[in-house]
């Protein structure tokens, strides 16, 4: 089935729809328009889900080099599998030819990174994180004892509800009639090491009510938000977990080949929520901090919010 929103050839994110149900059949334009701007509706087609708070490790993304000789592609296709053997070249050397320039501090992170295996390193926890959550899933819908057509799920959202993909952005769980929940789907993979954290302000924390996003935005110093989140992901790297374990743990952050794949450096700036300080760091500074759970990603367009409650950017 088609995807309800998606993203055209030119960029725009647009959705699909039809008039909204009423009964068993669909309502009459009478009935689902409520008012003079408002009218309820149904997507047509799937709509996809990003889970908040998680990066999984990629299975196929845009190679480079057919990015460049697909003029007509829609954006992110067409996708080529990690297993590809063009990919393990690429990651060989993403630099060569001066298609992609860093700063030197942020190849040298990357670098021993890269190189032969690479890539199939990424593709296997890839496979392996999409087997552990299609278990969750698979293993709430026979905990629930119903049929396919009667399980749901819940989803909780944070600030923006929507990517420019046309994906709802949230926290997915299972649907039940009583409480209590297990944890969220996005928590369970973090406790199981399949995922890393990727905590990207202000779509964080969506049980807190703020009056709006000036009031949201933590202080400098402050306690450390995801307190949780981060202590999941800290226990499951010292018990050699997922992504953290096996003989050789995943290589490069989903984040990172996403933005290699791009041909262009990373976007965010980025927080360590564990310094405790006021420093924001700009986008290829993010090495500095360590470890991924105290890294607070924060998109360009705020950081001048940022910098008027108090935050100092940081750029060399």
């Amino acid at each position: 089935m088609a995807k309800a929103l998606r993203k055209t050839s030119e960029g725009f994110s647009v959705g699909f729809a039809r008039l909204g149900r009423r009964g068993d059949g669909r309502g009459s334009p009478g009935q689902q328009v409520v008012d003079g701007d408002t009218v309820t509706i149904e997507a047509d087609g799937n709509l996809g889900v990003r889970l908040l708070g998680v990066d999984a490790p990629e299975r196929a993304l845009t190679l480079p080099e057919v990015a460049t000789e697909a003029v007509d592609r829609r954006p992110g296709e067409p996708f080529v599998p990690l297993t590809d053997e063009r990919w393990e070249r690429f990651l060989s050397d993403p630099f060569a030819e001066g298609s992609l320039r860093l700063r030197r501090s942020l190849r040298d992170h990357l670098e021993p990174l890269l190189g032969p295996g690479c890539a199939g390193n990424h593709a296997g926890f890839a496979a392996t994180a999409k087997a552990a959550l299609r278990g969750l899933v698979e293993a709430d819908l026979e905990e629930a004892g119903g049929s396919r057509e009667e399980f749901r799920f819940f989803m909780a959202f944070a600030s923006e509800v929507i990517d420019g993909y046309g994906r709802l952005l949230c926290y997915l769980n299972r649907d039940q009639p009583r409480p209590p929940r297990p944890p969220t789907y996005n928590e369970r993979l973090l406790v199981a090491g399949e995922v890393l954290p990727y905590f990207i302000w202000p779509n964080v924390d969506p049980f807190r009510v703020q009056p709006s996003l000036v009031q949201a935005v933590p202080r400098p110093g402050a306690a450390p938000p995801l307190a949780d989140e981060r202590a999941a992901v800290t226990a499951a790297r010292e018990q050699g977990l997922g992504v953290f374990g096996g003989d050789e743990p995943l290589r490069l952050a989903p984040f990172e080949l996403r933005y290699l794949a791009r041909l262009a450096p990373p976007e965010r700036w980025v927080i360590d929520v564990a310094a405790r300080d006021d420093r924001l760091l700009a986008p290829q500074l993010y090495p500095r901090i360590d470890r991924p759970e105290d890294r607070l990603f924060v998109g360009e367009a705020y950081v001048p919010l940022f910098e008027s409650r108090g935050w100092r950017a940081v750029r060399s």
